[in-house]
């Protein structure tokens, strides 16, 4: 999709203007009537340059807001108030590093990055850190092969759950971590 940034032209569309009874080519994009939000971007509609021109004078973002709600989207900090993951102490991936321990400060972003990144098995395919820690669940090694993996499972299961440890219920929060680790290994590209 080749954008025309002066214009806001979206050339290489071959949509027809939303208004009906109009023959011109919808090029410009503009709000449709589900706003972005919780469960996604929007709709959008499509218009012509006049029909655009027409939408573009009579829009009004502000419709159907409350004073107050008005007054805080004006507000320059707005959006703010919250943090983004880029800028919480775990960025989304673990905990915070212990920032003493580092004497760059990108060298600790950088170890946490790497933390996120697939590791490579001795066959050459790629593990996510999901399924690494899928691994550790069932104490199985990174290399480790479909038969390893089910007679692993077959192991834990035997030994979690309470039928066979006489009734012991203590131990439904490790099968249900067993059963929801095998469940997504055997989905894996890795054991294929």
């Amino acid at each position: 999709m080749k954008h025309d940034r002066f214009h806001g032209r979206v050339a290489g569309r071959s949509r027809r203007c939303d208004i009906p009874g109009c023959s011109e080519q919808g090029e410009f994009r503009a709000p449709g009537e589900r706003r972005p939000g919780f469960d996604g971007p929007g709709d959008y509609r499509w218009f012509c340059l006049d029909h655009i021109r027409a939408f573009n004078s009579g829009y009004n973002y502000f419709a159907g807001m409350s004073p107050e709600e008005i007054q805080a989207a004006q507000n320059p900090i707005h959006g703010w108030e919250r943090e983004t993951r880029a800028f919480s102490p775990t960025a989304g991936v673990d905990n915070a590093p212990r920032w003493a321990d580092f004497a760059d400060p990108l060298e600790a972003i950088n170890q946490r990055a790497r933390a996120r990144r697939p590791a490579e098995r001795e066959d050459g395919r790629l593990v996510t850190p999901d399924e690494r820690r899928a691994l550790e669940v069932l104490e199985l090694p990174l290399d480790a092969d479909r038969k390893a993996l089910r007679s692993r499972y077959s192991d834990l299961v035997r030994r979690y759950h309470p039928d066979r440890n006489g009734g012991d219920r203590g131990f439904e929060k490790n099968l249900q971590q067993v059963v929801e680790a095998y469940q997504l290994l055997k989905k894996a590209a890795a054991f294929a």
